[in-house]
């Protein structure tokens, strides 16, 4: 399992090749990537703050949580902190498996939990002023299908 957090832009496609190269015996591999949007194109920046070591051993253990629900041949969860603006990719997720239903499972399982539960916490800044993201309902009910 590999865990980063990191506070520099990272290379979509560069961390999917590098991941997928290093899968031997996988017959599939997920990956999806979060990216900074711009809702109603008034945002301007967002920051995540994280506390260190904390957030790497929150992360570690979903991770192995997933490993233990399907049979994972490697996972992956990168995040960044620290100030982006709209377009800027915030974190990925991928997961290698024999068969391509444990990947989905895992990357979906492992995102529903990085929307909702995962200790980081992100400022909004526009035209208006900043203001720290509300969890979501609808990431709560995501993560309940999961039990």
């Amino acid at each position: 399992m590999q865990i980063r957090v990191q506070e520099a832009a990272f290379d979509y496609g560069a961390e999917c090749a590098r991941f997928a190269d290093g899968c031997d015996g996988a017959g599939a591999v997920v990956t999806f990537c979060g990216i900074v949007r711009n809702d109603g194109g008034q945002m301007q920046a967002m920051e995540i703050e994280h506390y260190p070591g904390m957030t790497e051993r929150a992360l570690r253990q979903i991770a192995e949580e997933a490993a233990r629900r399907w049979t994972l041949t490697d996972a992956l969860i990168l995040h960044r902190f620290g100030r982006m603006v709209p377009g800027e990719k915030i974190m990925m997720v991928a997961t290698a498996s024999a068969h391509r239903a444990d990947a989905f499972a895992a990357a979906d399982f492992l995102m529903d939990y990085l929307k909702s539960r995962a200790p980081f916490w992100k400022k909004e800044f526009s035209g208006a002023g900043a203001a720290w993201v509300a969890a979501k309902d609808d990431d709560e009910v995501a993560l309940e299908r999961w039990g």
